[in-house]
């Protein structure tokens, strides 16, 4: 019996009480380079953080912000320029606009956060950034997304709703990431708005466990940035009891949010940087959690696995050792392997199957690898995308 949907994705809206914009200050041409996202209250907040110990100033000052007070009431937020390794200047900007945005909206500046992207090493060009901020404006549309992106092809963002007993509650979240993606936590920036209730403890302890399982379970590169974060703000504004460990209510929160995650995830690794497709993978059968988590970001993560999924090679074989190269436990003689549904290796040995077909099967802007380690219950899964003649062209480019 299908288990129905606790929430359901809806066309693109901010939820009660928020409001955003993107503008373009000159920093580039081509887009908005320039935003902020706020609440008419203040919001809980919660947030995890890059582990880079190269931390840029925006990211240390709303760490230490979100930590202290557990409230938000904006985000300021630019493309172009990371803040990163700038120094005392660096920290003296990220504040200044902390500053600015509080006057703007006549708030205190400890309810501000601040999140930048970019170049790293080069200082801000404030004139800019001040003059952009006074124009910024209370909109309902969806031009903040497109400010934080970089190398990005397109915007990423998703809404849902769902019910708190009586109470309709919106989610909505947007994220950016292309390149330098390698987490534990050092992914990209990524922002979470809703209008449900929920305790501080709660949402910090569900956005600490869900990143865990959707953000920390992507990969492009290999690289781990130093400004990134993932943010989530929630005003309170439908009016539901709130939310704390021991409500009902919160496997269905918990469901809408994880969707959220999910969704942001897949969609900056199927966006990395010259990808042509997503790549997801799929391990049943370990003796953990980690193990599978492990085993599988692993595979995504290999450039030999990403290489020849890009020439569609059903090369099982790159499969096999990277699996083998991890410190997982499990048995190197009792592993099954299928792409895109085609059993290609049966317990450790070359299964027969037709390569042409298999081929052909991986020319889709989609690949999916099943793995079953055959030593237990626990599950794995991880995103990444192909490695292309595209992501050196872009990164080659990319210069200071």
């Amino acid at each position: 019996m299908k288990t129905e949907k606790k929430y359901h994705e809806i066309e693109f809206t901010w939820p009660a009480g928020f409001y955003s914009d993107g503008i373009n200050t000159g920093m580039r041409q081509d887009r908005p380079d320039l935003g902020w996202l706020y609440s008419k209250v203040p919001a809980t907040a919660a947030g995890v953080y890059t582990t880079n110990k190269v931390c840029a100033a925006p990211t240390i000052l709303t760490k230490k912000t979100v930590t202290q007070s557990q409230k938000l009431q904006a985000v300021v937020m630019n493309s172009v320029f990371a803040n990163s390794c700038t120094g005392l200047q660096g920290e003296k900007d990220v504040a200044l606009e902390q500053k600015l945005v509080a006057e703007k909206l006549n708030i205190s500046p400890a309810l501000v956060g601040v999140a930048s992207t970019g170049l790293i090493g080069a200082y801000l060009p404030m004139e800019k950034i001040t003059a952009g901020i006074s124009k910024l404006q209370g909109k309902k549309t969806d031009t903040v997304t497109k400010a934080v992106m970089t190398t990005d092809t397109r915007s990423k963002k998703i809404s849902v709703s769902f019910k708190l007993g009586e109470h309709v509650c919106t989610m909505t979240g947007f994220a950016k990431g292309s390149g330098m993606i390698h987490p534990n936590m050092a992914t990209m920036l990524a922002f979470i708005t809703t209008d449900a209730a929920i305790s501080p403890v709660t949402l910090q302890t569900l956005i600490s466990e869900l990143a865990d399982e959707t953000f920390n379970q992507i990969t492009v590169d290999g690289d781990t940035s130093t400004n990134d974060m993932v943010l989530v703000l929630a005003n309170g504004l439908a009016q539901n009891t709130e939310i704390t460990s021991s409500s009902p209510e919160l496997a269905t929160f918990k469901a809408a949010f994880h969707h959220i995650l999910a969704f942001l995830a897949q969609s900056i690794a199927a966006d990395g940087e010259g990808a042509t497709k997503l790549v997801e993978v799929n391990v049943t059968g370990a003796s953990s959690t980690q193990d599978g988590k492990k085993i599988a970001k692993a595979i995504v993560g290999s450039s030999l696995v990403k290489a020849a999924l890009f020439g569609d090679d059903p090369n099982w074989g790159r499969v096999m050792s990277t699996i083998g190269a991890t410190d997982a436990t499990f048995d190197p003689q009792n592993i099954t392997i299928k792409l895109n549904d085609i059993l290609v290796v049966d317990h450790s040995l070359a299964a027969e199957f037709d390569k042409e077909t298999a081929g052909n099967s991986l020319k889709g802007s989609k690949v999916t690898i099943d793995v079953d380690l055959h030593d237990g219950k626990a599950k794995g899964q991880a995103w990444g995308c192909d490695l292309t003649y595209g992501y050196v062209k872009i990164n080659a480019a990319y210069h200071s």
